[in-house]
This record gives C-alpha cells, sequence and structure tokens, in this order.
C-alpha cells in the first residue's frame, strides 16, 4: 500500500482550491461593500470596478481596526461598510478636493 508522499502530484489540490475560493470571497466583499459605500455617499464617482473592489476591502481593513480598538473583537459587515464610507469620503476630500454636500459635490473631479 502506498502512501502519499511530499512529492507525490495533487496533494496541493485541496489548498489551492481552499486558496481559490477564498480570493473570489474576497473580491466579491471588496465589490458589495465599496458598491455599498458608492451608494451611501451622494454625487459622482467615476471610478471602475477594480478600485471598488480596493475601496471595498480598504474600508473593511479600517473598519475592522476601528472595531478592534473601541469593541475589542472583529466588527463584521457594518463595521466594514462604515470604513469603506470613511475612506471614500476622505478620498473625495482630500485628493478630489470636493466636499460631499453643497455644488461642489456634484462637480466631477
Amino acid at each position: 500500500m502506498a502512501t502519499r508522499g511530499a512529492d507525490t502530484p495533487g496533494t496541493n489540490c485541496g489548498r489551492n482550491g481552499r486558496v481559490l475560493f477564498f480570493i473570489i470571497g474576497l473580491i466579491v466583499w471588496g465589490f458589495i461593500v465599496g458598491g455599498l459605500a458608492r451608494l451611501a455617499l451622494p454625487g459622482p464617482d467615476p471610478m471602475p470596478w477594480y478600485a471598488t473592489i480596493g475601496l471595498g476591502l480598504g474600508g473593511s481593513l479600517i473598519g475592522g481596526v476601528i472595531a478592534r480598538i473601541l469593541l475589542g473583537t472583529a466588527g463584521g459587515f457594518i463595521f466594514a461598510l462604515l470604513g469603506a464610507i470613511l475612506l471614500l469620503y476622505l478620498y473625495r476630500r482630500f485628493v478630489q478636493r470636493r466636499g460631499i454636500t453643497g455644488p461642489s459635490a456634484r462637480r466631477l473631479p
């Protein structure tokens, strides 16, 4: 009876599948959180899909850090969304130099 060794082909198949699903899950999570953050703030956002994913993932990271500091535990979806909204607000305010309300909010960057 032969056992599978470290050099046997196909031994990493389960791990590679898990990593692939983890990456796909991160992309979907970032797109959902980033899209909802863009819907929460009024005004135009000419942003490509990959920037929306980055916004969602960055917001999740920021929200997780804030939740860990304030609550001592993971924040979940609510803190991820709040972190993405905060990140989008800061991006508009300091990079695009426009406000959230008023006439400057509706102008394109």
